[in-house]
């Protein structure tokens, strides 16, 4: 890892069967500061229920983890991928956090 990436911020992101999760862990302590998901109460879809995952939510958690994100005053993260490949439901996230201004 380089040496200016030490001090940045990580975006973690898992992937279940059913649900998508992004969590923000601090670099240096290895503590998840916050997270978002599809099980999360800020994203539900119109009845209230929550959303199982696809590309219209992983964007929608996307969007929820880089509000998040500027909330913190975090501008630039090292985005982790996990296992999963660059596509689809990863690639809808990344699009939608790097639309609202994170840099990674």
């Amino acid at each position: 890892m380089k040496n200016n990436e030490t001090n940045r911020h990580k975006v973690y992101i898992f992937k279940s069967n059913k649900h998508i999760y992004a969590h923000i862990i601090d670099h240096k302590t290895n503590k998840v500061l916050t997270s978002s998901s599809t099980l999360s109460k800020e994203i539900t879809n119109e009845n209230g229920t929550k959303c199982n995952k696809n590309c219209k939510t992983a964007s929608i958690v996307g969007k929820s983890i880089a509000i998040k994100l500027k909330q913190l005053g975090i501008q630039k993260v090292i985005f982790d991928r996990g296992n999963n490949i660059y596509h689809g439901q990863i690639k809808a996230l990344a699009d939608a956090t790097r639309k609202e201004g994170i840099i990674f």
